[in-house]
């Protein structure tokens, strides 16, 4: 799920966020919450790039980049190092590459005039099968930085991968966007940008290609779930500021607090809401992550820190096997019961969460199964101004479990039963918690 944009860790490693369309993670489609009392129940995520990052590589997986991005006019001799007649492309395929090339400049019909090299590099990539290993233009990976601080420019929906089809499903349209402006609702499907197929690519790459600089205007093609037409909108893109937390004083006693994601800002939000609620005189509780898609390991972890007692938060470990753990220390700002609610779109900074509370036993855990996964991403700039993203290590719970491809289940299961409005999974942590308070 995103907002047209993005958020990462302040180091190389960051979190990415699942994509359906992956074979290993086809999961039945959880409950959505509902919502209740003035509160937004739909969770959104929020992605985007590290404007910072200090390391810059020149040469990567091999492939000498051009000073200029080129078009279909040079040859494939760049997929070369300088120097070298081996690498990670071989001569033969580089010939081929250019025979085809000829055959292109002499009889397509279309536009020749287009980005190759670009093409070449982001194929390179997908032969590696992994759906988080992308390439990035200089164009995108500039439109994935802004998003960082959590403001952006954008249409003003909350969007997911659609399990079944690929496209990019509405999960919840602000109701003063340009997008809701334009007709765009709950549910809908948004099958193109700029006449291109949404359906094959990731869900960053998506987001980016929507997202834009403020007063451009973009072209959607849109599925609307409640008539079962389809329609061509273009929507002028507007400043969208998004705020991650959202929380309030239930009653009883018991504190709510629900994280869209972990961005740049969720910490200091997260620690503004949690006061208020101690204000308020707070006896217990509630953190919704249901929908939270994951976002910064800076952010759940420094949120993580203020909650539990001294020990491991998390840790990582790479193919050749090298460990880095984070840890929290003696001060925790937690003193009354908690329960966490999750679903199964609660993944990847979301399950650190989980993970932790619940090894732990700091948290009640409810809901359904978490998303499963447990493997984090490493963002390298390169010279000419874009990027590769690469999957390099997994994370671990502080009991030493990798919830990869498996998810976590909760203290306590509770469905959402398809012939309800109510919001049973709250209900249920709201009776858990009068339990442990009364």
């Amino acid at each position: 799920m995103s907002q047209e944009n993005y958020s990462q860790d302040t180091g190389p490693n960051y979190f990415s966020y699942p994509d359906p369309n992956y074979p290993q993670y086809q999961v039945p489609a959880p409950e959505q919450p509902k919502k209740r009392g003035g509160v937004p129940r739909p969770l959104f995520f929020l992605f985007g790039f590290l404007a910072g990052l200090t390391a810059a590589v020149i040469f990567a997986l091999g492939l000498k980049l051009s000073a200029s991005s080129g078009g279909s006019g040079s040859d494939a001799s760049w997929l070369l190092p300088s120097g070298s007649d081996s690498g990670a492309v071989e001569q033969k395929t580089i010939d081929k590459i250019n025979k085809i090339d000829g055959i292109i400049r002499e009889r397509f019909l279309f536009d020749k005039d287009v980005d190759t090299q670009a093409g070449i590099v982001k194929g390179y990539m997908d032969s590696f099968g992994d759906p988080y290993t992308v390439y990035y233009t200089p164009e995108e990976y500039q439109a994935l930085n802004e998003s960082m601080s959590g403001t952006f420019s954008g249409i003003g929906v909350v969007i997911q991968k659609d399990q079944a089809t690929g496209y990019l499903r509405v999960v919840q349209p602000y109701t003063s966007s340009p997008a809701y402006a334009a007709g765009i609702r709950e549910e809908d499907l948004i099958m193109k940008v700029e006449d291109e197929d949404i359906a094959p690519m990731d869900l960053d790459l998506a987001v980016s290609k929507i997202r834009g600089p403020e007063g451009t205007k973009v072209r959607l093609t849109v599925y609307h779930s409640a008539t079962g037409e389809e329609s061509e909108v273009t929507i002028e893109r507007k400043r969208i500021t998004v705020e991650s937390i959202s929380h309030e004083m239930l009653d009883n006693g018991i504190g709510y607090i629900k994280m869209d994601s972990f961005d740049e800002p969720t910490y200091q939000q997260y620690m503004e809401a949690f006061e208020d609620l101690k204000a308020q005189g707070m006896k217990a509780l509630i953190v919704d992550i249901r929908n939270n898609g994951g976002g910064l390991l800076s952010s759940v972890t420094a949120i993580l820190d203020r909650m539990l007692p001294e020990g491991i938060i998390t840790y990582t470990e790479t193919a050749n096997g090298a460990k880095d753990y984070i840890r929290s220390d003696q001060n925790c700002d937690l003193d009354v019961p908690m329960a966490v609610l999750v679903n199964g779109y609660s993944a990847s900074a979301s399950e650190i969460f989980t993970g932790a509370m619940q090894d732990y036993q700091k948290a009640e855990i409810v809901g359904t199964k978490t998303f499963g996964k447990g493997i984090v991403q490493t963002i390298i700039p390169l010279q000419d101004g874009s990027a590769i993203k690469l999957t390099t290590s997994r994370y671990y719970t502080p009991n030493g479990v990798c919830i990869h491809g498996v998810g976590i289940t909760p203290d306590h299961v509770v469905e959402w039963p398809a012939d309800t409005e109510e919001d049973v999974q709250l209900q249920a942590a709201v009776d858990i918690l009068l339990e442990k308070i009364r």
